[in-house]
């Protein structure tokens, strides 16, 4: 849930911090390298949340709904860094939120906790 919350918030805020750092992108050579891998480090670590995740649910359904909206979301990262196609903004938002409430619905009725599971 963390991941993919961090995520959410670094897709949300990305466009008050391009405007706030434009005035530097002027003297500079754009972003540095830090700052244009944040993407892919919150790619690698929502990977780690969903195999963790996928681990202790018992839900099959969760498990794939977990691993297509990853997939999704590593289409669209992939997308924006290669512009292969052009895409809305909002994509990203709506997978996004989706890991998250993914997240919570896992956490609160198919993880395992000793006798009682989630077993639809």
């Amino acid at each position: 849930m963390l991941a993919s919350g961090l995520c959410l918030l670094h897709c949300l805020f990305t466009p008050f911090l391009f405007l706030a750092h434009t005035g530097s992108v002027l003297f500079q050579e754009g972003y540095s390298f830090w700052w244009k891998s944040l993407d892919i480090i919150f790619l690698g670590l929502s990977f780690i949340a969903i195999r963790q995740s996928t681990k202790t649910t018992t839900n099959l359904k969760i498990k794939y709904a977990f691993w297509s909206t990853w997939l999704l979301l590593f289409i669209i990262i992939l997308n924006e860094k290669l512009s292969i196609f052009p895409l809305p903004e909002e994509v990203i938002y709506v997978v996004s939120l989706s890991l998250v409430g993914l997240h919570f619905y896992n956490k609160k009725y198919c993880s395992c906790e000793g006798e009682k599971c989630c077993t639809n």
